[in-house]
């Protein structure tokens, strides 16, 4: 799935994973797909109850050693 937007959090830890979420997300209509690259571990858990708080839809979680790829679906 190719994103309509992308966030890099690469080196980012929590809460700024987050932060730099939500401020992408303002930018983007409902419907689009965000994606979110980052390298904290708790990301995963993080962004999904974030999701689940804002309505957002988390789609993917896909981790490789270097980076965790995460897909978003704005509401």
């Amino acid at each position: 799935m190719n994103p309509d937007a992308s966030v890099d959090c690469l080196g980012f830890y929590c809460p700024m994973p987050i932060v730099m979420t939500q401020e992408a997300t303002e930018k983007l209509e409902s419907g689009k797909v965000l994606e979110v690259l980052a390298d904290d571990q708790g990301v995963k858990a993080d962004m999904k109850a974030w999701c689940e708080r804002t309505g957002n839809e988390l789609l993917e979680v896909d981790e490789t050693p270097e980076r965790i790829r995460l897909l978003i679906r704005i509401e």
